[in-house]
């Protein structure tokens, strides 16, 4: 069953354009383990505010650099951190996850700060809020897959250009990246650039409206918001509608979903480049030529970067190679080595190359920075490579993800033996996809699924880790459901040989079984 933007976060008030934050401004976060509400409360200090946070669950790697910038949350849950004796007002605004009023709007800290008259706004409302009090040019990424990596990768570009962004990235970008001591979801810069990845769900990426714009790919996903692939292609053209003045759009015309809407946008006021790897047997020139002549809004044909893709993990210098067309001032191709495997990723290298040439950097900045670029926590991360055995811990959640993923790890490691280990994100995906995700998991040699991690979930009886497992099975791949992330971790232990990568995957507490698992082969390695 969907619902409403306005049901999912009813308690807030209504997406505005973003406004700079009022010196001193006393600003708490409700939920602050996640990674939008722990951005909104280091990006609210830095614009001037005076933050505070609060969670009922644990410190999260999210949460950890919010408590080492000063910055107090307590870990539970409490009227008294927003209103004090007789209900006087002790903050100006609380900013909230959406997965907090999607299953609890009568939550305490809110009801107590509607009956005080305290503001209550998204926490991406409050990350474009900073990004108004920085000023500059707002770059935001969006897309159903890719997100992260092409939000850290045009902030790795930007950085290396010396233009020292800001930034707002879903996952922890290493420390050297974002000049502090350890890794974090956020960059403070002194730069022009404030980059931000954006995400569709109920409406959390309205707050911003960029100059430059990525859509990476439209795919169904969120089945509690949209009812179909449909639905989701109308909200993200009506984002782009709502982009800034003399805006650009970076598309991804190689993605189905995104080609679907293009043809839409040939009143928009803004400029396209059109981004696409060409497919086997397409030439990558001729493909970008083809895209200027399809592809127009009202400001005119559109520019376009293509480029055609090559698996290369025997190469000492990279795992894959790009050859660019329609870089500027480069009538020849352009080669690029990256560190990052798969289509997927050369997809997000586009993407993130695009908006860097609509801000301004030059080509031959562009390459050398697409190379060196290593990428983001929990996607295809290396956690260990101990008797034999390689752990990798990535956040696909997502049929699409899974399925790109699981081909990287062939091209990676080939003739290997996969395991495919998930945590299903939310009771309504797992239940909306689950042909979907049993398909691609059941393309893996061994399959072990986690309990279900619940987020937005109203109803948790509508589907179980055995079910999908079952329905692996049934596809005639070995796949064993043995309950928490413990102890899928514990079950895994005995059953991986030499010779296995084990691909750990889901949005939740997933992570923790590539960690355990790493531990107990360490132990057993001694």
């Amino acid at each position: 069953m969907t619902r409403s933007v306005e049901e999912i976060g009813r308690g807030l008030e209504p997406t505005r354009p973003a406004r700079a934050i009022v010196p001193g401004e006393r600003i708490h976060v409700i939920g602050a383990a996640g990674s939008a509400a722990a951005a909104s409360l280091l990006l609210g200090q830095a614009a001037g505010a005076r933050t505070s946070g609060c969670d009922s669950g644990e410190p999260s790697a999210y949460s950890q650099g919010v408590e080492a910038a000063g910055i107090p949350i307590a870990w539970q849950h409490d009227a008294g951190h927003v209103v004090g004796e007789g209900g006087h007002p002790l903050v100006d605004r609380i900013a909230v996850s959406k997965a907090l009023t999607s299953v609890n709007p009568d939550h305490p800290e809110l009801l107590a700060a509607h009956a005080a008259g305290i503001p209550a706004t998204s926490c991406q409302q409050l990350i474009a809020d900073a990004a108004a009090t920085f000023g500059g040019t707002l770059l935001a990424i969006a897309g159903t897959h890719g997100k992260s990596t092409t939000t850290g990768w045009l902030v790795h570009l930007l950085a290396e250009a010396g233009e020292d962004p800001s930034a707002f990235v879903g996952a922890l970008l290493p420390a050297a990246l974002v000049g502090g001591t350890g890794p974090s979801v956020v960059r403070l810069g002194h730069g022009r650039p404030f980059v931000v990845e954006a995400d569709e769900y109920a409406g959390n990426f309205d707050p911003y409206r960029p100059t430059i714009g990525v859509l990476l790919n439209a795919d169904w996903d969120h089945p509690d918001v949209f009812p179909d692939r449909a639905a989701v292609i109308d909200a993200f053209e009506a984002w782009i509608r709502r982009f800034g003045p003399n805006a650009t759009l970076v598309a991804n015309a190689g993605d189905s979903g995104v080609a679907a809407l293009l043809p839409r946008l040939a009143d928009w006021p803004g400029q396209i480049l059109a981004t696409a790897v060409a497919t086997a047997g397409v030439d990558a020139a001729a493909l970008a030529d083809e895209l200027r002549r399809t592809i127009r809004s009202a400001a005119g044909q559109a520019t376009a970067l293509t480029a055609d893709y090559e698996d290369d993990s025997t190469s000492s210098a990279g795992l894959s190679r790009l050859t660019l067309h329609g870089l500027p001032g480069h009538h020849l191709e352009s080669i690029v080595e990256l560190s990052l495997i798969g289509r997927h990723n050369a997809d997000d290298a586009l993407g993130a190359a695009g908006a860097a040439l609509a801000y301004g950097l030059t080509p031959a900045a562009i390459r050398g920075s697409l190379a060196s670029f290593r990428g983001v926590a929990r996607r295809f991360e290396l956690k260990g490579d101990l008797a034999g055995v390689v752990v990798i811990d990535d956040y696909g959640h997502h049929p699409t993800a899974i399925a790109a993923t699981l081909e990287a790890v062939t091209l990676r490691y080939p003739g290997r033996r996969r395991w495919a280990v998930y945590e299903p994100l939310t009771f309504h995906r797992t239940a909306a996809l689950l042909e979907q995700f049993a398909d691609v998991l059941a393309t893996a040699d061994r399959v072990a699924i986690a309990d279900i991690f619940a987020v937005r979930d109203p109803d948790q009886t509508i589907v179980s880790a055995p079910d999908l497992a079952r329905a692996v099975e049934r596809r005639g791949t070995p796949a064993i459901a043995p309950g928490s992330v413990e102890a899928t971790a514990d079950a895994l232990l005995p059953l991986v040989e030499p010779g296995d990568v084990v691909l750990v995957m889901g949005g939740g507490r997933s992570t923790v079984i590539a960690e355990r698992l790493v531990a107990g082969l360490r132990a057993r390695s001694r």
